[in-house]
């Protein structure tokens, strides 16, 4: 693995921080989102942002030059990422679509649907939400009942799904939906494209413990999918769908820089407090900054695969259950070190970070379980990297 950047990625790194200077909304690494009393109000603010980062072509760089993208391929996209982070810059409201539908219209689509759908994705004229997970079929999305039935010029869908992110602002979603009940669970599934504006839509927010509401519920009651709404061949839907999670588990640089900061902010504020002097508390702000290091090199060893043409396959979930662990473990030690303050919420009184520390420690309880649980990560190590025996369904 060769870390050596590149003249043609060293330009790309400066010219992404210059125009992150020029434009970013707030200072340059140290501003902070503002903070909205409603989601819609925030959701408008992203749509804004990301805006003006496809017309400066940061928005998928990875992607052909003829959909709005540079070709930077997946080195290009990691770096400018990496960069948006380290600047502080608001999250993709989009990242959705940018991250997850977008490869797979690229790689699995029509010429039709790329065009239709791949530049509206990158600016944010269009908001995308995914439409996998069910109440008895998170995990195991092989045990998914949502259907779509075959009905004149297309099908119609019913069923239910939930842990829906941004489906109230969404405009279209990706669903998983069985098309094939007599066919094995993996093999009769469709992956569909719905008009979440569509007759027979209902979404209903899910309120968090972090006192937000960006997960939904979603229901399907007879709506219809145009025979042109399905990515792949049909009953394929599973096959494509796992090119999907393997983009959603794998190289994750924005994270990276996340914890990497969170790190540099949790030593700071145990240099102030002493913590390093608590013998208790030394060896979990050693372990905490070995194991974003750690990160890092999992991150570097998959861009590095991924630049060679390589897929990511089940070296994906690795990355994605040791961050996901990791990072409960780093929030742990931030409330450890917070001590007396911990519980506390909002703007209290002798509060380090005003609440930002203990929202953030919720946010990410949940990181054990997005992108699929991490009990499901250990099974898909175990059968394809190890090559354990799967165990039969009962």
């Amino acid at each position: 693995m060769d870390l050596t950047p590149t003249d043609a990625e060293r330009e790309l790194r400066r010219e992404c921080q210059s125009w992150l200077r020029e434009h970013l909304p707030w200072e340059y690494g140290r501003g902070l989102p503002p903070r909205f009393d409603d989601l819609a109000d925030e959701v408008a603010f992203g749509r804004g942002w990301q805006a003006q980062l496809a017309a400066g072509r940061w928005v998928g760089v990875a992607w052909p030059e003829d959909y709005g993208g540079r070709d930077a391929g997946p080195i290009g996209h990691y770096i400018v990422t990496e960069e948006l982070a380290r600047a502080r810059a608001p999250e993709l409201v989009g990242r959705i679509g940018v991250n997850l539908v977008g490869p797979t219209i690229l790689a699995h689509g029509t010429d039709h649907q790329r065009a239709r759908w791949l530049p509206r994705i990158l600016s944010a004229d269009e908001i995308w939400c995914q439409l996998f997970s069910e109440p008895g079929a998170g995990s195991d999305l092989s045990s998914l009942t949502t259907r779509a039935q075959r009905v004149d010029g297309g099908w119609q869908l019913n069923g239910q799904k939930v842990w829906t992110s941004y489906a109230q602002f969404a405009d279209w979603g990706v669903c998983l939906a069985r098309t094939d009940p007599e066919a094995r669970p993996q093999q009769g599934i469709s992956y569909l494209v719905v008009d979440m504006r569509a007759p027979g839509v209902e979404v209903r927010p899910l309120r968090q413990i972090t006192d937000e509401s960006e997960f939904n519920e979603v229901f399907f009651d007879g709506v219809f999918i145009p025979e042109d709404r399905i990515i792949g061949p049909e009953h394929e839907g599973w096959r494509i769908a796992n090119s999907t999670l393997t983009h959603e588990r794998g190289v994750n640089p924005r994270q990276l820089v996340i914890h990497t900061q969170l790190l540099d902010e949790l030593l700071t504020l145990a240099h102030e407090n002493q913590s390093w002097d608590d013998p208790r508390l030394a060896p979990r702000l050693a372990e905490a900054f070995v194991e974003v290091q750690l990160f890092r090199l999992h991150n570097w060893r998959s861009v590095s695969c991924t630049a060679k043409g390589c897929e990511p396959g089940p070296v994906g979930s690795i990355n994605k259950l040791w961050w996901s662990e990791m990072s409960k473990r780093l929030h742990d030690t931030v409330m450890s070190v917070l001590g007396a303050a911990a519980p506390l919420w909002g703007d209290a009184s002798n509060n380090p970070g005003d609440g930002r520390w203990q929202r953030s420690w919720l946010y990410y309880q949940a990181s054990s379980i997005w992108a699929g649980t991490n009990e499901i990560q250990r099974n898909v190590i175990g059968e394809r990297t190890l090559g354990l025996p799967r165990e039969p369904r009962r």
